[in-house]
């Protein structure tokens, strides 16, 4: 009797692959498969929503500044500076009375940036000196291969994207380590200041430029007198090359970030190896599952969204007011705005913070509270709250909503769990979740479990994958 009562009250956390039916492991292994392509092609934002239009273009959806009027079963979007995008399938009920269904992602990652002036040389050696975007640790970067990503815009405004280290024919970059033998004083630091920011300086040339004159009535050449040379050498090929000077690089957003590709982990390939995938996992995902819709009860809507990892500030972060603009298109075109209507509507939708989990990791089992953990590879993760500590800074999703959001995923035979990020005075952490809440939308983060998160290379589970591609599915087809 005691086991068949454990067995109708426990919360079990099942074996997600146990649960797999005839078929579906394929599916995940091709879902990955594509995910794994897209990542390769997609490291930084204005990669990622460059792609992202073009798979939009493909399934008939249209930028919203190109729309007169819209109707039901209508697809848009918005981009917002080419680095945050929305879109929306309109629905059939009315969005004024049922709101929105809502699935936000980020689609920036923990990185290394070029700083304004990067380019300098010391002892013979060319550097650029970066500024590390996001919450990294520092001696990770060290010692990896690196490649450069992003635009450099003349003052003409003429726009160079730059992409150098991904291709087998392409140079690498790295950032140097002290050998061992030498590193008594650095190994008795602590480890967040083994690595100083200021000392990850990439490594990017080693020959001088050579440059000759001939002094009248002299028959022999003469070394030029110049300085820097390594330096002057760096930029003269950057020049060739490109067409820019090192005051074009005041006007550039260069990022630097692992030139590993994505691949799968593991004797049996049942794991994701990436760099990004905080939280391009769940931006795939939830785009991927949006370009499946097509006619939808309740207007769909899918953010992609900048500079999460630095608190969603500026212009192309959730905490702008770009995505109250989009969606104010969308009443405006609609033919149904009025005053307050943006806020009636915000208050009658539901959303999914689609960012990812801190998966448990065995190794590092102390900072977790293990029957509060989300599992890689036991389905989607739901986080009632983030924030750190007492709650702080956390929206707390209301116990109608996650009743509402069990019933939804139980319905779908989606294998979920409930999560919190690490022991409760460990840490914390935070997504775009409360930003909306803010709003009055009912908010849950659902995302994947990741080990080594934020490290340069991260790692998921192929069911994980599945799953988050079929729960964003069935949240938005779900009334």
């Amino acid at each position: 009797m005691g086991e068949e009562l454990k067995e109708k009250l426990f919360n079990k956390k099942e074996e997600g692959w146990k649960s797999l039916k005839e078929g579906q492991k394929e599916e995940i292994y091709k879902i990955s498969s594509n995910y794994m392509e897209f990542l390769n092609k997609s490291k930084i934002e204005r990669e990622f929503i460059k792609n992202a239009k073009k798979l939009a273009d493909e399934n008939g959806y249209t930028d919203i500044i190109n729309k007169q009027k819209l109707v039901p079963g209508d697809k848009v979007y918005f981009i917002n500076r080419g680095k945050s995008m929305y879109l929306a399938v309109i629905g059939e009920n009315n969005i004024e009375e049922n709101g929105m269904h809502i699935i936000g992602s980020h689609v920036d990652s923990p990185r290394l940036d070029l700083k304004p002036n990067p380019l300098c040389e010391d002892g013979g050696l060319a550097y650029f000196k970066t500024h590390y975007y996001g919450g990294i640790k520092k001696y990770q970067w060290t010692t990896i291969p690196l490649s450069i990503h992003g635009v450099i815009v003349k003052t003409n405004g003429e726009k160079i994207e730059i992409e150098i280290g991904e291709k087998e024919t392409d140079p690498i970059f790295t950032i140097t380590d002290l050998l061992p033998h030498l590193a008594q004083e650095q190994m008795e630091k602590k480890l967040k200041n083994g690595v100083e920011g200021e000392d990850l300086k990439l490594l990017i040339g080693s020959i001088p430029f050579t440059c000759y004159k001939k002094e009248e009535g002299e028959s022999n050449k003469k070394q030029c007198n110049v300085s820097e040379k390594v330096k002057l050498n760096i930029l003269n090929l950057l020049n060739q090359k490109y067409g820019i000077n090192e005051l074009d690089l005041l006007s550039a957003e260069l990022e630097l970030v692992p030139a590993f590709r994505a691949k799968s982990l593991g004797f049996d390939e049942s794991m994701v190896a990436a760099y990004g995938q905080d939280d391009k996992v769940c931006a795939y995902t939830s785009l991927h599952a949006m370009m499946e819709l097509d006619r939808v009860e309740k207007t769909a809507v899918c953010i992609l969204s900048d500079k999460e990892e630095i608190g969603s500030m500026g212009n192309t972060g959730m905490e702008s007011h770009m995505f109250d603009f989009f969606i104010s298109e969308i009443l405006n075109k609609l033919g149904i705005n009025k005053p307050n209507l943006l806020d009636k509507v915000f208050c009658f939708s539901k959303m999914l913070s689609s960012d990812v989990d801190a998966g448990y990791d065995p190794i590092y089992a102390s900072v977790s509270d293990k029957t509060n953990a989300g599992f890689i590879g036991k389905g989607i993760s739901l986080n009632k709250y983030t924030g750190a500590r007492g709650k702080s800074g956390a929206s707390d999703a209301n116990a109608e909503y996650v009743a509402w959001i069990r019933e939804m995923l139980e319905k779908n035979n989606i294998l979920y769990q409930i999560a919190e990020l690490g022991k409760v005075d460990i840490g914390g952490g935070g997504t775009i979740a409360y930003i909306l809440a803010n709003k009055g939308v009912d908010v849950i983060d659902c995302g994947v479990p990741v080990l080594s998160m934020h490290a340069p290379y991260e790692v998921t589970s192929k069911y994980d994958v599945y799953e988050a591609y079929r729960t964003y599915l069935a949240f938005w087809k779900n009334n």
